[in-house]
C-alpha cells in the first residue's frame, strides 16, 4: 500500500505560494503573471497545482480579512514593519485555518514554521509559531479544544 502523496504535494503547493505571495507584495505584479512563471520555471510534477493556484489567488484576494484576523496578536509591530517572508506566511497561513479546514491546524502551524525557518529571518520562525498559536483557537475553536 503507497502512502498518501498529498502532504508532499500540499507542502510544495505551499513553498511555491509563499514564494509567489512574496513576490507580489514586493512588486505588485499581476498574480496570473506570477503564477505563469512559477509554473513555467519549476518541476510541478510534484506539486499540488490545483492548491496551489487558490492560494496564490485567494490570499490577496481576502487579505484585509486575514490580517485583521492575525494583527492583534502582533502587538509590537505595526504591519510595514513586519518582515516580508513572515509576513507572506501569516497570510498564507491564516487563509488555510480561515478557509481550509480540511487542514488540521497542526499541519498548518507546522508547515507555517517550516517555510519561515527555510526563507525567513534567524528567529522568523518563533514569531510566526506564537501569532498562529494565537490565531489558531479564534478560527479552530472546536479543533482547538481538545489541543494536547
Amino acid at each position: 500500500m503507497s502512502q498518501n502523496p498529498m502532504p508532499a504535494l500540499r507542502s510544495k503547493a505551499r513553498h511555491y505560494a509563499m514564494q509567489a505571495l512574496y513576490q507580489w507584495q514586493m512588486t505588485k505584479a499581476h498574480l496570473n503573471v506570477i503564477e505563469a512563471e512559477y509554473r513555467t520555471d519549476n518541476d510541478m510534477s510534484k506539486v499540488d497545482v490545483d492548491y496551489m493556484h487558490e492560494l496564490i489567488h485567494q490570499v490577496p484576494a481576502n487579505v484585509q480579512t486575514l490580517e485583521t484576523d492575525f494583527l492583534p496578536f502582533v502587538t509590537d509591530l505595526a504591519l510595514e514593519e513586519i518582515d516580508p517572508i513572515s509576513l507572506a506566511v501569516l497570510r498564507l497561513s491564516v487563509y488555510e485555518l480561515r478557509f481550509r479546514i480540511d487542514v488540521p491546524y497542526k499541519v498548518v502551524i507546522n508547515e507555517a514554521v517550516n517555510l519561515a525557518k527555510r526563507f525567513g529571518a534567524t528567529d522568523s520562525h518563533k514569531f510566526v509559531n506564537g501569532v498562529l498559536d494565537k490565531v489558531a483557537p479564534r478560527l479552530r475553536t472546536a479543533e482547538t479544544a481538545h489541543r494536547d
